[in-house]
C-alpha cells in the first residue's frame, strides 16, 4: 500500500532559505572580532549625578575609547599581550588579554556634556550630572474677580515639590 503525501514547494523553499541564512549567519560571526573580556564596573547614584567606576588593569589611555550618550556609556579597547620572552624558565598567565567592550546603560539621562573623569590606578571614574529635570508646577487661577468677570490677575503658580514618584501634582490636590 502506497501513502499519498502532498508536495508543498513552497514550504521546502522556505526551509532551503532558512537553511542558507543560517550558512551565511555562520560565515559573517567567524569574521567579526568579538571581544574576548568584559571590564568589571560599578554604578553608584545620588540625587544630583552618578558615579561610574569600571576596573581596567593594566591598560594603558591610549587604548582606551569612552563614549558618553545621554543614556549609557561605551567602553571599548584592548589589553595588548607584553612580549616577553623566557629562555629557561616557566610562563603561565591568567591574565585576559584582547579587545573588550562593554555598553552601561544608565537609569536616567545625564549631562553628557558635563562629564568629569578620572583614569588612575586602573581603575576609570566617570562623574556623570543627571539631567534636572523640570520639575512639574501647580497654577491655581482666581477664577472670581470683584466684579464677578473671569479674570486671572490673582494667579499663582506654586512648585511642585510634594508630588510623588510619577510627577503627578494632581495626586496632591
Amino acid at each position: 500500500m502506497m501513502t499519498l503525501v502532498n508536495w508543498q514547494p513552497w514550504q521546502e523553499m522556505e526551509a532551503m532559505r532558512r537553511q542558507f541564512d543560517r550558512v551565511f549567519e555562520d560565515l559573517a560571526t567567524t569574521k567579526r572580532v568579538e571581544p574576548t573580556w568584559q571590564p568589571a564596573a560599578e554604578l553608584k547614584s545620588n540625587e544630583t549625578e552618578f558615579v561610574l567606576r569600571v576596573q581596567l588593569p593594566g591598560i594603558d589611555a591610549k587604548d582606551l575609547d569612552v563614549k558618553i550618550g545621554r543614556s549609557g556609556v561605551s567602553l571599548s579597547g584592548e589589553h595588548k599581550v607584553e612580549n616577553k620572552t623566557e629562555e629557561n624558565g616557566f610562563f603561565r598567565s591568567e591574565f585576559r588579554y584582547g579587545k573588550f567592550q562593554r555598553v552601561i546603560s544608565l537609569p536616567s539621562p545625564v549631562q553628557n556634556d558635563q562629564v568629569n573623569a578620572e583614569f588612575k590606578d586602573g581603575i576609570l571614574t566617570l562623574t556623570l550630572p543627571k539631567v534636572q529635570a523640570v520639575r512639574p508646577s501647580v497654577v491655581t487661577l482666581n477664577l472670581t474677580g470683584s466684579d464677578g468677570s473671569a479674570e486671572s490677575e490673582a494667579a499663582t503658580i506654586a512648585p511642585a515639590s510634594d508630588t510623588s514618584e510619577t510627577g503627578d501634582a494632581w495626586a496632591q490636590s
